[in-house]
């Protein structure tokens, strides 16, 4: 497998806890040599906030992908997604009340009571980027757009 250029951000662009590192690295590992070798971390419109979060794996960067490595994970975002992102913490929780991965967004104004989706004040949009943020968002509930 050849190298890939890791580019370095004075603010980090997404942040990995420990946890979440080996978690992703252990997930990665049951999918299988050759198939998968990058965590994707992205924003769709979406969800009951306007914005939900999407994690999943992909055989590598795409042309224009910040690449990011952290506890030996390599993490790509796409540039729509990046504004969103910047300065979050992916963490994976495994406790009685929780389990999984949450994102700490600080570029969030408001997100659903879940954690799943998610809403950017006003201006806050990247130049070229359109939010589909709903008007009437608001922290806490979200009806049923949770329910998994």
């Amino acid at each position: 497998m050849g190298e890939m250029a890791i580019v370095e951000h004075p603010t980090t662009l997404v942040s990995l806890t420990p946890t979440a590192a080996e978690k992703i690295k252990s997930l990665l590992a049951e999918e299988g040599e050759g198939d998968v070798s990058v965590l994707r971390v992205a924003i769709q419109g979406g969800g009951c906030s306007g914005f939900q979060y999407g994690l999943g794996f992909d055989a590598g960067p795409a042309e224009g992908d910040e690449v990011i490595e952290q506890h030996g994970v390599t993490v790509v975002i796409d540039q729509f997604s990046a504004p969103y992102l910047k300065g979050a913490t992916v963490d994976f929780l495994n406790t009685i009340s929780e389990a999984g991965f949450k994102i700490d967004n600080p570029n969030a104004a408001a997100s659903c009571g879940c954690g799943h989706s998610f809403t950017v004040a006003e201006g806050e949009e990247s130049a070229g980027a359109t939010a589909e943020a709903a008007p009437d968002a608001h922290a806490g509930g979200c009806g049923s757009g949770c329910s998994h």
